[in-house]
């Protein structure tokens, strides 16, 4: 049985010193998290043994990953069916959920998680895909640890503490909408400095600035009505929203304004998939943007002017072997927190 999760907080800044250069990738149909070096592409950890079945040693079509010190914070979100079959998963007809948000040691033993195992549902300790989730020891209004879900499914972001109970909630629980505490599709949830949360509110085809207090929405990003599947957003440190535009095959920086002031676009280069929907954009310390370029099987690094500086996985291959990935939907600079919700443990610039 998991239990309560306690952790040595000092610990966790001591032991991503110098470790900042690593990339960890969550690989969606390999069903794995990997962490590389980024100079010879080598898998250096890995969580995740392939299987479709959630378990101790496996997680089923992940989507999101974070790693603080010595742990790693995984969204075990699953494979949905389809016909034929998606990789990753042998069953077409119910596909393969897994449902958990869990946090696992450098040795990958789960020692806390939400959810359970390939169980869908939106009761206590359930959950129905979650696609993100983060570490926080802050929240408006509240006192202690929390974990924040993007519970997709449910149609809503909560925020659970340690002892699985849902402490703030924003949309209705089984409720797909556009109206006032509703979301339609939910693809992440960042938590600002200014308290408000951040949500790409993915089928409402925005991105929408929400103040905890009364659940009120105090700004709405569309891209001027041009943003389709709004796959992750996160606040850059000059105020701008960099935004994930999936079905545009894009990653978007806009102002305050909602003006798109930079943006690059993944399916231009020769040989690429037409429609790879791009599922995050992450804006890096060194100014650069670290793409999880998805149905083109690979993560790049492109600096302002679109240079590609590094890139894990072969365009348009899909795979597991030496450098090849399937489907990566998340990637993250170990110990890189920039324009992203801090875990607890970093809320200083010790992490450099």
């Amino acid at each position: 049985m998991v239990g309560v999760l306690c952790l040595p907080a000092v610990a966790w800044a001591a032991n991503d010193q110098g470790g900042g250069a690593h990339i960890l990738i969550s690989d969606q149909f390999n069903n794995r998290v990997i962490e590389v070096n980024p100079q010879t592409h080598a898998i250096l950890w890995q969580f995740g043994d392939g299987s479709d079945q959630p378990g101790p040693t496996s997680v089923v079509g992940v989507n999101d990953a974070e790693r603080f010190g010595e742990y790693t914070l995984i969204s075990g979100t699953g494979i949905p069916a389809a016909s034929p079959p998606l990789p990753g998963c042998s069953d077409a007809v119910n596909g393969c959920p897994d449902n958990r948000v869990f946090v696992v040691d450098k040795r990958g033993r789960i020692i806390w998680q939400y959810g359970q195992a390939g169980v869908t549902g939106s009761d206590a300790d359930q959950l129905n895909t979650p696609v993100h989730s983060l570490f926080l020891s802050s929240f408006p209004g509240q006192h202690g640890l929390f974990v924040m879900i993007t519970d997709q499914g449910n149609q809503r972001v909560i925020l659970v503490d340690l002892k699985k109970n849902i402490v703030w909630q924003y949309g209705t629980t089984g409720v797909s909408g556009s109206g006032p505490n509703q979301l339609n599709n939910p693809n992440s949830a960042e938590l600002l400095e200014n308290g408000n949360v951040l949500i790409a509110d993915e089928s409402n085809n925005r991105v929408i600035e929400v103040k905890p207090a009364d659940n009120s929405i105090v700004a709405t990003f569309t891209e001027g009505g041009m943003l389709s599947g709004a796959a992750f957003a996160s606040r850059l440190d000059n105020g701008d929203t960099l935004i994930s535009d999936s079905g545009n095959n894009s990653i978007v920086e806009v102002d305050a304004h909602d003006a798109i002031v930079w943006q690059y676009a993944t399916n231009a280069q020769a040989g690429s998939n037409p429609n790879p929907a791009p599922t995050r954009g992450i804006r890096l310390r060194n100014g650069n943007t670290l793409i999880s370029d998805q149905f083109n099987n690979r993560v790049i690094e492109v600096t302002k002017d679109g240079t590609i500086v590094f890139q894990q996985g072969m365009l348009n291959v899909a795979g597991n072997g030496a450098n090849q990935l399937n489907g990566p939907y998340d990637a993250k600079r170990i110990g890189d927190f920039t324009g992203l919700t801090r875990p607890f443990g970093f809320e200083d610039d010790n992490d450099d």
